[in-house]
């Protein structure tokens, strides 16, 4: 199975290096946004099956942007991401509607597909 990915990061250089990683079988980047309002915007024009969402955008909360996601029209599979570790966001995570969490380190597609449960 494949996937279509955007990625939600306010620094290009991440979002250029994400990207270059992720885009290879089984995954497509279709997208990329530098903020929660350009991330919703691109959920609702492209459709993306998983969202890879930074934690700190400069406009709104990953939290925050997930749980707008997951009442969108289609919404996608969340994964956040963070610079930061998952002991730092775990208790915001058990309540969230994301599936899972990655740090930024940690980011590679065998990561994120076994994140996604596959």
């Amino acid at each position: 199975m494949s996937w279509t990915l955007l990625i939600v990061d306010d620094h290009a250089g991440f979002r250029a290096a994400a990207r270059a990683l992720l885009d290879a079988d089984p995954f497509t980047v279709i997208g990329e946004a530098a903020s929660g309002d350009e991330g919703m915007a691109e959920v609702e024009r492209l459709g993306p099956q998983v969202v890879l969402l930074d934690v700190q955008l400069p406009d709104r909360d990953g939290f925050e942007v997930a749980e707008l996601m997951a009442r969108s029209s289609h919404p996608p599979r969340v994964l956040l991401t963070s610079s930061r570790s998952l002991a730092d966001v775990r208790s915001r995570l058990a309540g969230s509607s994301a599936v899972g969490f990655l740090s930024k380190d940690q980011l590679s597609p065998g990561s994120l597909e076994q994140a996604l449960g596959r």
